[in-house]
């Protein structure tokens, strides 16, 4: 099955009973390779473990003076507490509020801290400028620190707009610039300026129309902006922002909270969300009078973590969403885990389904193996790890880790978000792991 999956690179596999902790079969079990995204699943049981099930972040408005006709005479304080579901609907309804509360204007300054964690102006620096997978990181994140960047032709010319929406608003910001430039390459380039990112697009691009995400590199000030064009339009006058350094000091009139971390970490190995990982990883890190300041000395911390929580005597994580290729976990180590894990928490509750499909990719429907668990992508790295029931019901635990870690390393920024030999390479190894899934469940079932 290996030999004919024609996989260049390594291949690393364990399989075990996740009653006994039996291991069925292996193959390269002690080898680390790159998890890619699987790491999430460590990063949800640190969270887990240091915040809890409940935890809740909370974005608030504050006042250091007070409200007297609708004027708030001071200073409001947009405080972020590192809430990464935050959106335009949810400042949107802050604003709603704070009028509800009786402020109309504000007379004072209008400030914005983020200090809760440190920001950090991208995950992966290596990662091309442009994808939005790779935002900064801070203690106050807008709709995962991504602006949404629109274009359509118009008389031989572009119509540009760069806006946060969500669902109900979708208020236009002026904290990213693009400029259509006449060029073929690179297709985007990016400046950071004091007051916002400045990009460049090449004209060759764009084609007609067409719409992406990129990524936002000053995340307190997106905010900020936000808020201020949400205030207006609900008749609040609010300033220009400023960057406020130190804890607030004040009476807080707003609060959001988010949905409790549990719903947050399922979601985060749902749609397999970087942003939601390194700030829950950060916060995890802080939480018990930490001062970590980048992503790689709080990875140092769940790594030790994991070393002696979960028995992962040689995993090393190079930050919490597994975008980092410097990352590494044995199959070995990552079955450690998964099944000590399962033995105090409902962890296999925040996996998502993997569907079993045939050898043409289509889904198998009532297929007798179930298997939930996370999947890990990166450039000529694929991996697979979870929980799987066999054809008889019995609770089987895996990991498989592939990695051709040489064609890896020779990628260059030039060769854009998909370099060549990468999707054939992916659907091979995402292949093989659903034949090794469907051979376990039916080989092991007691």
């Amino acid at each position: 099955m290996i030999l004919k999956a024609k996989l260049s690179g390594k291949v690393g596999y364990v399989v075990a009973d996740a009653r006994t902790g039996a291991v069925l079969e292996e193959r390269n079990q002690g080898l680390a390779l790159p998890p890619a995204s699987v790491t999430k699943a460590v990063t949800a049981l640190y969270a887990l473990d240091r915040l809890g099930p409940g935890f809740r972040f909370r974005t608030r408005l504050v006042a250091d003076g007070t409200v007297s006709n609708g004027r708030l005479r001071g200073n409001l304080i947009l405080v972020g507490g590192g809430d990464p579901t935050l959106d335009t609907d949810a400042l949107g309804d802050m604003a709603r509020q704070l009028k509800a509360a009786g402020v109309r204007e504000v007379t004072g300054k209008f400030l914005v801290y983020g200090g809760v964690l440190p920001t950090i102006p991208s995950i992966d620096p290596g990662q091309p400028v442009h994808v939005s997978y790779n935002p900064a990181v801070s203690g106050l994140n807008l709709n995962y620190n991504r602006v949404h960047f629109e274009w359509k032709r118009q008389s031989g010319n572009y119509a540009l707009k760069l806006d946060a929406r969500a669902r109900r608003y979708s208020p236009q910001v002026a904290i990213a610039k693009m400029r259509v430039v006449d060029r073929s390459l690179p297709v985007y380039t990016y400046a950071s300026k004091s007051r916002h990112d400045e990009w460049t697009v090449a004209r060759g691009a764009l084609g007609n129309a067409g719409s992406r995400w990129l990524p936002v590199r000053k995340p307190g000030l997106y905010a900020a902006e936000v808020f201020q064009n949400l205030a207006r339009a609900h008749g609040v006058s609010v300033p220009r922002a400023k960057v406020m350094t130190r804890p607030p000091l004040g009476t807080t009139l707003v609060e959001h909270k988010s949905a409790p971390l549990r719903d947050i970490l399922r979601a985060m190995m749902k749609f397999s969300t970087n942003l939601t990982a390194e700030v829950v990883g950060v916060m995890a890190s802080n939480i018990k009078g930490g001062s970590v300041k980048t992503l790689k000395s709080s990875a140092n911390k769940m790594t030790a973590w994991a070393r002696k929580s979960l028995g992962m005597r040689t995993a090393k994580f190079v930050d919490h969403s597994g975008l980092g290729g410097a990352s590494r976990v044995s199959a070995t180590d990552m079955v450690t885990a998964l099944r000590m894990a399962a033995k105090s928490n409902n962890i296999r509750g925040i996996f998502k389904d993997i569907p079993m499909r045939n050898d043409k990719g289509d889904i198998v429907e009532n297929h007798p193996v179930k298997v939930r668990a996370k999947t890990g992508t990166l450039n000529f790295v694929s991996a697979l790890a979870g929980y799987a029931s066999a054809a008889d019901g019995r609770e089987l635990v895996f990991a498989i880790f592939t990695a051709d870690v040489q064609r890896r390393n020779q990628i260059k920024r030039s060769d854009g978000d998909v370099p060549e030999g990468t999707r054939a390479w992916r659907a091979r190894s995402r292949r093989l792991q659903i034949q090794l899934l469907d051979r376990w469940g039916r080989t092991y079932a007691v």
